[in-house]
């Protein structure tokens, strides 16, 4: 009788202990920025990042698009906003940038520079999101 007791003990042990040490596994939430990054100038859907000069930049939602369409004539036209993160050494900032329009933090300068494609006039015209591909240039003193 003792031997088919410590039949089951002999095969639960290594199941109990991998268990045991498996919850003490520690998991990163992601790879870090700069290993999963897009060379700089890489045009960059939603949620892909890029590096640009000494920061990692991650669109991460079209805030507005209001931009004239490339079929219509306007008096306006608009403008293109999209929520970033930006990943520097040992900082994380998030920011809406407007296409054109420098912006700096940290001593870092990124300027959202490009967003395709540009917006078509007529109804049920709306851009999907994943069809959203968006530049960034290092500005000012990450430019170096």
């Amino acid at each position: 009788m003792t031997k088919l007791l410590r039949t089951p003990i002999r095969f639960a042990a290594p199941v109990l202990l991998f268990t045991s040490l498996a919850a003490c596994a520690v998991i990163p939430d992601a790879a870090s920025p700069e290993s999963v990054a897009m060379p700089q100038g890489t045009p960059v859907a939603l949620g892909q990042a890029v590096q640009v000069g000494s920061v990692v930049a991650t669109p991460m939602e079209v805030v507005e698009d209001s931009r004239c369409p490339i079929n219509a004539r306007c008096v306006w036209a608009g403008r293109l906003v999209v929520k970033t993160r930006i990943d520097g050494a040992g900082w994380r900032d998030t920011a809406d940038l407007t296409l054109g329009e420098p912006w700096s933090t940290h001593d870092v300068g990124i300027a959202l520079t490009s967003g395709e494609p540009g917006r078509m006039a007529g109804e049920g015209q709306e851009t999907p999101k994943e069809a959203y591909r968006f530049t960034y240039e290092a500005r000012g003193d990450s430019a170096r």
